[in-house]
């Protein structure tokens, strides 16, 4: 399946699941990993994961179109389009989307190993980072000590 083929499908979802008209674009995006879907406020655009559409197949892929339409029809005719609102819980049950989408295997999921420490100097507080923080905007969350910053052994750690 395309991105020609994934927009002629959430076209079709759209009006037989909502009885209205998807009039902006859907297309694949393979760098999502954690979600299987997303709705874009601004350009009213849908993303749907690849991954989640070559491991799931086509019946789970629809329940997270039907999820990512909830959104875009309830923010364009100003309902609640947030996961909490009512108006969106109630037409997620209505057309039988999924609230959440499976989790990918762990092959596919980011093997990203923390490189850095935050160290508090009054307390044993730790705080593992992926990425190098400046230790001086930053306070223990425990006692409020001074942090310092130290490089892990990538072995150690991964």
């Amino acid at each position: 399946m395309d991105d020609r083929q994934l927009q002629l499908w959430v076209e079709q979802i759209s009006l037989s699941s909502f009885g209205i008209p998807f009039e902006h674009k859907a297309r694949f995006n393979r760098r999502l990993r954690s979600t299987g879907g997303r709705y874009f406020m601004r350009s009213h655009d849908i993303e749907i994961s690849w991954l989640h559409y070559e491991q799931f197949g086509m019946e789970d892929v629809e329940k997270i179109i039907k999820h990512e339409l909830c959104h875009y029809h309830l923010h364009i005719k100003g309902g609640g389009y947030q996961h909490r609102d009512a108006d969106f819980k109630w037409l997620l049950e209505k057309v039988g989307g999924s609230r959440y989408c499976q989790s990918l295997p762990q092959a596919f999921q980011r093997k990203e190993s923390y490189k850095y420490k935050l160290a508090c100097v009054s307390c044993p507080m730790e705080y593992l980072r992926k990425r190098k923080v400046d230790p001086r905007k930053y306070v223990c969350g425990k006692c409020k000590g001074k942090l310092k910053l130290l490089a892990l052994d990538l072995k150690q750690h991964s």
